[in-house]
């Protein structure tokens, strides 16, 4: 019996006892929901300091209801599963994402979401926060007042 020392060298990262290589069929090649690192509105996204929190959640709305006038102090990530949800920037505009649409939610811009599909909108939200870091921060003169 023959036993051969194989040579580090031939393994492209320390620590394999073989070779690194694309696999024939990539599972990080699949379809793209959303490429960007710039809102609706223009916004370039920021991630704040210190440790890092993240967030996933299955958020419902019913038809008609509302989110509220909000912002994000964390950037955020929205993929409408079912239904469709119409945000109002106010002066940036309105926008409405359909189920299969992924969305980078506006973060320093007031805005509010509406249900206004005749189904319950299902939605994956993803808070990509640091501890101490408020994920939504509800407009202070209430739910209706989108001047701040």
């Amino acid at each position: 019996m023959t036993i051969t020392k194989r040579d580090s060298s031939d393994s492209k990262h320390a620590g394999h006892n073989r070779p690194v290589s694309k696999p024939a069929i990539d599972v990080h090649d699949g379809v793209v929901l959303l490429d960007s690192g710039v809102n609706f509105i223009g916004e370039q996204v920021s991630y704040p300091k210190g440790k890092a929190k993240i967030k996933s959640m299955l958020a419902t709305m019913a038809p008609g209801q509302k989110t509220g006038w909000h912002k994000h102090g964390v950037p955020t990530y929205g993929y409408i599963l079912e239904g469709q949800i119409t945000v109002d920037y106010g002066e940036a505009g309105k926008t409405t994402y359909f189920a299969g649409e992924g969305v980078l939610e506006a973060m320093d811009y007031w805005h509010e979401g509406v249900n206004d599909g005749d189904v319950p909108a299902r939605v994956v939200v993803v808070f990509m926060g640091a501890e101490g870091a408020e994920n939504v921060i509800y407009h202070p003169d209430g739910p209706d007042q989108p001047d701040a």
